[in-house]
């Protein structure tokens, strides 16, 4: 087992070629395995099957995910939506190389850190408020519910927003409110557009669900050596798509 093991690790799996396709519905996202060290996965969003993955490309690197994603646009890649985090580099590239792809915004994320940085049980009213907008994010399902929640975020806006923009406080509990803030109202033009198509998925839980086996396949090969590391995830990804 452990000479064809090594044997595999010594090359490459053969190369994929994308299936023709006219539109489809991604989920990208990355993880850390141990920093520095990462990896990163583009999934079919509607059958939750891997497209493509790869070791050592990081999130926050423009010309490292550049250089992922542009060999499948020669591949004809034509993707009708990327579901997403919130990283700002992704998003960057994604409508650098696919301009008329939709971008949402993954819910889960949104409102699980939005949740954190208000805090369980805020002392002001405004992050109250603000938490109890986070607590309805999960809950939008109608273009009535998209309505009432951007009426309750341009509410609390009006009367929060430019008395917490303007304030010089620099204490932590503080400063996370005002990430809250800043951190919805970006995220608030790309949280909604499954809305209007059915097929957009709302959040990359998918993927989370793969990094979790992956990263506990990984934990039983510790012993691997830096060299075969990417040749062991090109191998995992050829052999576990799902």
């Amino acid at each position: 087992m452990y000479r064809l093991t090594d044997s595999l690790l010594a090359d490459v799996p053969p190369a994929t070629v994308l299936e023709p396709q006219s539109a489809r519905y991604l989920l990208f996202d990355g993880t850390f395995l141990h920093r520095p060290h990462s990896i990163v996965v583009l999934m079919d969003g509607q059958t939750h099957t891997l497209v493509r993955g790869q070791f050592g490309v990081r999130e926050n690197s423009e010309p490292e995910l550049r250089a992922f994603f542009a060999p499948m646009i020669d591949e004809g890649l034509c993707p009708r939506s990327f579901t997403v985090d919130g990283n700002p580099q992704v998003i960057r590239v994604l409508r650098t190389l696919w301009p008329d792809a939709v971008i949402q915004r993954c819910l889960v994320h949104v409102q699980r850190q939005g949740l954190a940085w208000c805090r369980n049980f805020p002392k002001t009213a405004y992050a109250r408020q603000l938490r109890r907008i986070f607590l309805r994010v999960s809950s939008v399902d109608t273009a009535a519910d998209r309505e009432t929640f951007l009426n309750l975020v341009a509410t609390w806006e009006a009367q929060h927003g430019a008395g917490i923009a303007a304030h010089k406080e620099t204490g932590r509990v503080f400063s996370d409110v005002k990430r809250a803030r800043s951190m919805l109202l970006r995220a608030l033009p790309d949280m909604f557009h499954y809305l209007d198509d059915a097929h957009i998925s709302t959040t990359t839980n998918g993927l989370e669900g793969y990094f979790s086996r992956l990263k506990s396949h990984y934990r039983q090969h510790r012993g691997l050596s830096p060299r075969k590391r990417p040749n062991y995830f090109a191998w995992y990804f050829h052999f576990t798509p799902r």
